[in-house]
């Protein structure tokens, strides 16, 4: 089965609107995503903290029942907030500081060396880890490489190219999640799924182990209600 984990950032975003004390309560937003039938939830806190704040991690690892999945550029600061909460998951994504959202998947053959030291420390620490990566397949081989449990697809080319063609959209998606398979690498994916394009992408990739969506599901929720929404993407796992 494959399990949706919810990206709860823009719920922080409307919260920090009105001040770190404001609604919508951003723990109780969580707990209810996950009665509503999620397996888990993300969070990508930013060093500027423009949306989720590092506090919020500590306290989400406190009432998260499901699998907590904290994303980030391993910073020393991230670094060390991982260390101290110990998520079920750290997603590692090199986006810069100043990106308004992932763009783009590790060049795993420059900084090898460096995951396979980041990933380690993450073991050490009883995290699972997965790395936000493209579909070159050069780069899974030398992801495979660090000791990474997963790997997570980056799959804004697939969404964006959906509409066009789904079997050609969905093509080097299905090459790379059976290339990870035969690695002995777990698959994620995430980055603009949504409603229209997500059950096909799971139906392709029988690898699939976890989406994380969070952009178009917060603004489906705005016309559907939030524990609907949450049903009808489960509904497109099935």
């Amino acid at each position: 089965m494959t399990k949706l984990s919810v990206n709860i950032n823009k719920i922080a975003t409307l919260r920090n609107a009105r001040g770190p004390h404001a609604r919508p309560d951003l723990l109780q937003v969580a707990r209810d995503i996950e009665r509503f039938g999620a397996e888990g939830i993300t969070v990508h806190p930013r060093p500027d903290e423009r949306h989720i704040r590092y506090q919020d991690v500590r306290d989400l690892h406190a009432v998260v029942t499901t699998e907590l999945n904290v994303e980030g550029n391993p910073t020393p600061d991230f670094l060390a907030l991982v260390r101290e909460v110990r998520p079920a998951q750290v997603t590692l994504v090199p986006d810069a500081p100043e990106a308004l959202t992932s763009s783009a998947g590790w060049d795993t053959i420059l900084h090898q060396a460096y995951l396979r030291d980041v990933v380690a420390e993450l073991h050490a620490h009883g995290s699972r880890v997965s790395i936000f990566l493209g579909i070159d397949l050069a780069l899974m081989d030398a992801a495979a490489t660090t000791g990474t449990d997963r790997i997570e697809l980056y799959t804004e080319a697939y969404a964006r190219q959906y509409t066009a063609g789904r079997e050609a959209a969905v093509g080097p998606y299905r090459a790379a999640a059976a290339h990870a398979g035969r690695l002995g690498l777990g698959v994620n994916a995430g980055h603009d799924l949504d409603l229209d394009n997500l059950a096909f992408l799971h139906q392709q990739l029988p690898e699939l182990a976890e989406v994380s969506i969070g952009h178009a599901l917060v603004a489906d929720a705005l016309y559907l209600g939030l524990e609907n929404t949450v049903q009808l993407y489960k509904r497109q796992l099935r």
